[in-house]
Order: structure tokens, then C-alpha cells, then sequence
């Protein structure tokens, strides 16, 4: 396993493209869609009111937001797979790459609310709490539902997933786009009253966390576009994997 993990993640440009998923799942998580509505999820996840989880244990906590966390990352990784594979079926990589920069500078204007349709909330509102046993469902069902709501962000990875040409990269990156979404749950989790308060000075800034995040997919569009991304790529890649320690 981690000879294939090895070998997957320093192959291709995964050893750019890996970065990138975890600062746009990061970014995602305070997108309007998601951080305003962390309690209700929560809740959702544990079984637990939104009165309850203040006194919560933080057993049942961690368990219900880990659990909620893998039922959403089965939705991206499934998307992301399928995205890779796709890209295996285009042989034309520097217009494909064209192509995909376009596409990610347009979502990244998205993000920026240049195109408001692109966030329209289609989330699953009426979902009972019924405990840690759903957890995981509800994690899928909402993953089904915050795909257009962090469309932008997702999109941009699904472009690179597309660009790396293969299942296996492809489900590798939307995991660890998942990874940087589900984190922030966890430690809401883990310090519910804490990361709240956090939280809440984050969502003070939102607007500029969302420009950064729409700046930040422009510029890999270019970089796309321009051929730079597989330039700088293949540079890190070699330094990566020419990387030797001293002894």
C-alpha cells in the first residue's frame, strides 16, 4: 500500500496537484453553504440537538463527525476516480490542458461570485438525526448535495483529476480533497465550544478567504493554460524523487 501510494502520489504533477486539493477542501469548508451550518451538521451526525452538543461527549462527538467525514469523501473519491479515468481517454495533453484552464480560471471567477447560478445551495434540508449509525449515510447524502454548493472548488480538482489521466490519481486527489473539507468537522468535533469561537473570527473574513480561494484557482488555470503547471510539475517532481538525505 504504501509503495502505491508512493509511486501514485510522486507520479504525474499529484506531487503539485496534492497541495492544491487540501487548501481548496480547506477553502470550501468556509463557503457559505458549509460553515454557517456546522452545528446542524453535527447534529445530524451525532443525533444530538443543537443544544445538546455543548455537553456532548467527545467520544460520540469525533465518532459521528469521522464517520459523517467518510460518508461524504466515498461521494468525491467515486467523482474523482471517474474524472481520472476519463482523462485517460484524450490523447491531446496540451490541448486538453488548454482546455481545463479555461474551465478552472471560469470556476475560479465563480467562486468569486461572478456567476451566481454556480452557487445556488441544493443541499438535503430535511434529514432526521437518527445517531451515530447514519452517520455515514448522511455524510453521502450530503456529499450528493454540497456538489454544487462547493461546485467551484470541487470542479477545479475534478479538472486536475482529469489532468493526471488515471482512476487511481484521480480518487488520491479527491481524497485529500475531502481530507481538507472533513478536517475542520473533526476539530469542531474534538473542541466543540473552542473551534466555534474560531470559527466565528474565520467567518469575519469569509469574503477575503473566498477571494484568496477564487485567486488561488485563477491562477492555476493560467498556469494550466500557459503549460507552466506541467513545467513546475515535473521540476518539483524531480527534485522530490532526486531528493536524497545526507548521511
Amino acid at each position: 500500500m504504501s509503495d502505491w501510494f508512493q509511486q501514485t502520489a510522486l507520479s504525474g504533477s499529484l506531487v503539485l496537484a496534492l497541495p492544491v486539493a487540501l487548501v481548496a477542501g480547506l477553502i470550501s469548508f468556509f463557503s457559505p453553504c458549509v460553515i454557517p451550518l456546522l452545528p446542524g451538521y453535527l447534529s445530524y451526525a451525532t443525533g444530538l440537538s443543537a443544544a445538546e452538543l455543548d455537553s456532548a461527549r467527545r467520544s460520540r462527538m469525533v465518532t459521528g463527525a469521522v464517520l459523517f467525514v467518510l460518508g461524504f469523501a466515498v461521494v468525491f473519491v467515486l467523482i474523482g476516480s471517474l474524472t481520472g479515468a476519463a482523462g485517460a481517454l484524450f490523447t491531446h495533453r496540451d490541448q486538453l490542458n488548454v482546455v481545463l484552464g479555461v474551465i478552472t480560471i471560469l470556476l475560479g471567477l465563480a467562486f468569486l461570485g461572478v456567476f451566481g447560478v454556480l452557487q445556488r445551495d441544493w443541499r438535503i434540508h430535511k434529514v432526521p438525526a437518527v445517531g451515530l449509525a447514519a452517520a455515514p449515510l448522511l455524510g453521502f447524502l450530503f456529499g450528493v448535495g454540497w456538489t454544487p454548493c462547493v461546485g467551484p472548488t470541487l470542479g477545479v480538482i475534478n479538472a486536475l483529476s482529469v489532468n493526471e489521466a488515471t482512476a487511481g490519481r484521480g480518487a488520491l486527489l479527491a481524497g485529500v480533497f475531502a481530507l481538507g473539507l472533513g478536517l475542520p468537522f473533526i476539530a469542531a468535533a474534538v473542541a466543540y465550544r473552542r473551534s466555534m469561537r474560531a470559527f466565528a473570527v474565520l467567518r469575519r473574513h469569509q469574503l477575503l478567504l473566498m477571494r484568496l480561494g477564487g485567486a488561488m484557482m485563477i491562477l492555476i488555470g493560467l498556469l494550466l493554460v500557459t503549460g507552466w503547471w506541467q513545467r513546475i510539475a515535473d521540476s518539483l517532481q524531480a527534485y522530490v524523487v532526486g531528493f536524497t538525505v545526507p548521511v
